[in-house]
């Protein structure tokens, strides 16, 4: 459960998903590459470019569903970045708990769901998504890996996450067989890329200096 708004039947939510940047728990396959801190510190900066980009974006109501400790003091401290409704993360797959957040959404026009590992994905982005939703079903954002990024639809159906294998590079494809199967009409947006693995933290850095200067870096970087 969560307090959300009252019904905004011409905005679209934005649900944001994330764990709390605890050293050991999370960015576990980038802890080779930046160590446990600095990996926590990563999940830290996304969490909070995360947030504060969906409050910018301004296309409806923030929720950030968080995976463990809800009073976590950086999920509280999100809440201090504007109206940002935390909601405790469900314990079931993936596929239910972003189900769960699209059902709990007071947006009426739709609601988009979206992590916090894709540094690529900003306002525009988001604005974008928010606009498809008025003439299509479903939206999405592929990333490379096979995955996506953000899925947004005007309404829950338990089908779009059904039969899908988490976590692996067929997500996307076994998104559009549903969504085919379905009889929906949707949009993807540019596919774009996430930080996942440690040959990502160069493209990072590329894209992003300032993660270099005392952000994530902790000797094993440079």
């Amino acid at each position: 459960m969560c307090l959300v708004n009252p019904e905004l039947p011409e905005r679209v939510g934005v649900a944001i998903f994330s764990r709390a940047p605890i050293p050991g728990e999370t960015k576990t396959r980038l802890i080779p590459a930046l160590g446990a801190e600095g990996a926590a510190r990563l999940q830290r900066w996304l969490l909070q470019r995360t947030v504060a980009m969906a409050l910018v974006a301004d296309v409806g109501p923030v929720s950030l569903w968080c995976a463990g400790d809800l009073m976590h003091p950086d999920f509280l401290l999100c809440r201090a970045f504007g109206a940002v409704a935390l909601c405790r993360q469900p314990e079931a797959d993936l596929g239910l708990r972003m189900l769960e957040a699209v059902r709990q959404s007071p947006a009426k026009a739709g609601t988009l769901v979206i992590g916090t590992d894709c540094p690529a994905l900003g306002i525009s982005h988001l604005r974008e998504a928010a606009q498809s939703l008025r003439t299509d079903d479903a939206v999405i954002c592929p990333v490379e890996d096979g995955g996506y990024v953000l899925i947004g639809m005007k309404t829950p159906a338990e089908q779009v996450f059904s039969g899908i294998d988490w976590g692996t590079d067929r997500v996307m494809a076994q998104t559009r067989q549903q969504l085919s199967a379905m009889g929906w009409r949707w949009k993807e947006l540019a596919t774009l890329w996430d930080v996942d693995r440690p040959e990502d933290i160069e493209r990072l850095a590329a894209s992003y200096p300032e993660i270099t200067v005392g952000l994530i870096a902790n000797g094993k970087t440079t």
